[in-house]
């Protein structure tokens, strides 16, 4: 009897000791912050649907007490991915890490209460006071909300008169903020620096350039301005105040669904349902709502001005002259490149961020003409059409850039009598330095083009498709010369021979050439399908 009592008492000791029981432990709010946000690598940047993802990487303070804890992470990104999750600066590690799946709503408040006491204060018809009374939470909020009374049982807000039901504290587990939680052990206990670092979704950037033309020089050379900016979209709720901010340039491969893995914390709303108005003869009481009058017109825009850092894309943006303060520097990344900003900044909840990152005051070019004639384009008659105008330069130091450019939007404004007027948009893809950089501007008024095919053929070896004489014509009304090139095919796809002027540029042959002021001119080549 005696070793009885001993091993109940024994196991009893243990039930009661620390080692039964897991203290849970709250973590700061992060001290520093960084984040680095990739581009969406499959997509186009879409503001109102970000599909880009960020590396955010968290420094906060722990108190661990000696034993087991679970350590509660506050305010983490909802698009948070948790399987990529790493906390270091623990001395135990990790031993387990989980993502609460709830915030703190109506129905998480009445479903963590469920057994508990609430408050309901409810207004008496007859003298327009308000009672309280205690009641206990009987049912989960997945329905209606059933509680327990003095007077029995009753459903909540299916009596017609006003009530409302006050809880005396939040239930454990709950929060407004998601949170991200790990289990670890600690043998001494003590105060630790961690570091969070995990992926999230719902985050994107792109560059957009600015440039500014000056006049036109001699033979087609053209000098401009270029001012470019980081466009950044958080599409989550939290925001990361003072943030060491990044971003990558270039095509990252991703196999994850970064989208199916975030899976948002939600919080749900209550849905109390009740018995249906009228009686059972005359049915349930459509819902009928009054002709509601329209909204009112809205208010004239007021006079823009440029908010750098704001959500909206402002029209006094495109001053290239205004002083720049901060200028993001660029730094390799393996094959990528990444953007660092050097000042803190705050990426805020739902918005838009933009920051400098190229400002080039001189950068020397030329304007050329494109055009193309395909190998089908067997048509003997038709209309001449208008050449592509575009501004050209190198990506190098000397021709004033040397520096890598992300891909994205540019605009392109020119000096007139008027002031400065929009000539043309575009979209261009990344360029590393020593590429040769297009943005195309407009049609032409002044250089135009006809292919057509001569219906002279000739053989070529057995087994390959025969050679077709091809005629290009070409005019230049303009008062000054005109370089331009003129595409033939991909040189997958095509062979080109006797041609003047014929060279391979981004796997396609082209045929350059210089158009005098009001010249005429008939280009003719063969070409064949390989």
């Amino acid at each position: 009897m005696s070793a009885v009592r001993a091993f109940v008492g024994l196991a009893l000791a243990l039930a009661s000791s620390p080692l039964a029981a897991r203290d849970l432990v709250q973590a700061s709010q992060p001290s520093d912050v960084a984040v680095t946000i990739y581009r969406d690598p499959y997509g186009d940047f879409d503001r109102n649907d970000p599909r880009g993802f960020a590396m955010i990487s968290e420094t906060r303070s722990v108190t661990l007490p000696a034993g087991d804890s679970t350590i509660r992470f506050e305010g983490v990104a909802e698009g948070m991915i948790a399987v990529s999750a790493i906390v270091s600066g623990l001395p135990g590690g990790t031993i387990e890490k989980n993502r609460n799946a709830d915030l703190l709503s109506p129905a998480a408040l009445v479903d963590g209460t469920l057994g508990n006491r609430v408050t309901i204060t409810r207004t008496n018809p007859a003298t327009g006071q308000e009672e309280s009374e205690q009641a206990i939470v009987r049912t989960r909020a997945d329905g209606g909300i059933v509680l327990q009374t003095s007077l029995g049982y009753e459903a909540v807000r299916c009596s017609g008169l006003p009530e409302r039901v006050n809880f005396d504290s939040i239930p454990d587990g709950l929060s407004a903020q998601p949170v991200f939680s790990i289990d670890t052990h600690d043998e001494t206990g003590g105060t630790y620096q961690v570091t969070l670092t995990y992926l999230s979704w719902g985050f994107d950037w792109q560059a957009h350039y600015v440039t500014r033309l000056e006049k036109p020089g001699r033979r087609s050379k053209q000098n401009a301005s270029m001012l470019s900016w980081l466009t950044l979209v958080n599409d989550n709720a939290q925001s990361f105040q003072n943030a060491e901010l990044m971003v990558v340039a270039g095509k990252l491969n991703v196999e994850s669904d970064f989208e199916e893995l975030a899976q948002p914390p939600r919080g749900e709303p209550l849905r109390l349902t009740c018995w249906p108005r009228g009686n059972t003869a005359a049915g349930s009481v459509p819902d009928v709502y009054p002709n509601l009058p329209p909204p009112p017109p809205p208010s004239p825009m007021m006079n823009e001005t440029i908010v750098v850092t704001g959500a909206r894309v402002r029209s006094e943006m495109f001053d290239a002259a205004a002083p720049v303060a901060v200028l993001a520097g660029e730094e390799n990344l393996g094959d990528l490149k990444l953007f660092r900003v050097p000042e803190p900044i705050t990426v805020r909840a739902k918005g838009l961020k933009q920051v400098a990152f190229l400002k080039k005051d001189r950068v020397r070019g030329e304007m050329i003409y494109e055009a193309a004639c395909a190998y089908w384009d067997s048509r003997n008659e038709g209309s001449f059409e208008p050449a592509r105008l575009m501004f050209i330069t190198e990506n190098d130091e000397e021709h004033g850039l040397g520096v890598s450019l992300p891909r994205g939007g540019v605009t392109v404004f020119e000096p007139s009598s008027a002031g400065e007027l929009l000539v043309g948009e575009d979209d261009i893809r990344d360029y590393p330095v020593g590429q040769e950089v297009e943005i195309q501007l407009t049609q032409s008024t002044n250089l135009f083009y006809k292919c057509t095919a001569t219906g002279k053929t000739r053989s070529a070896r057995e087994g390959q498709s025969e050679w077709r004489e091809m005629r290009t014509a070409i005019t230049n009304a303009s008062s000054q010369s005109a370089r331009l090139r003129l595409e033939i095919g991909s040189t997958d796809n095509v062979e080109v021979q006797r041609v003047k002027g014929l060279k391979l540029r981004n796997g396609a042959h082209v045929i350059e050439t210089r158009m005098k002021p009001g010249e005429e001119r008939e280009i003719t080549f063969w070409v064949r399908y390989t």
